[in-house]
């Protein structure tokens, strides 16, 4: 039960990450000159959605 918890936490981290890449890639092709200050939204935005994943990774193997 715990392998489909964890799963599915990945699944979520994976779309937010993607949705945040794209919003990154559509607001540096509109806005060039601010491409240094998005990108380091994207990177703080990504590596919470990876502490996400490894919580449900960590809950995952609690439980089991």
């Amino acid at each position: 039960m715990g392998v489909i918890g964890y799963g599915l936490g990945v699944i979520g981290a994976s779309i937010a990450i993607g949705l945040a890449a794209y919003g990154v890639a559509s607001a540096m092709a509109r806005q060039p000159e601010v491409q240094d200050r998005v990108f380091t939204v994207f990177i703080m935005a990504a590596a919470f959605a990876e502490a996400l994943a490894l919580i449900g990774f960590v809950v995952a193997l609690v439980v089991k």
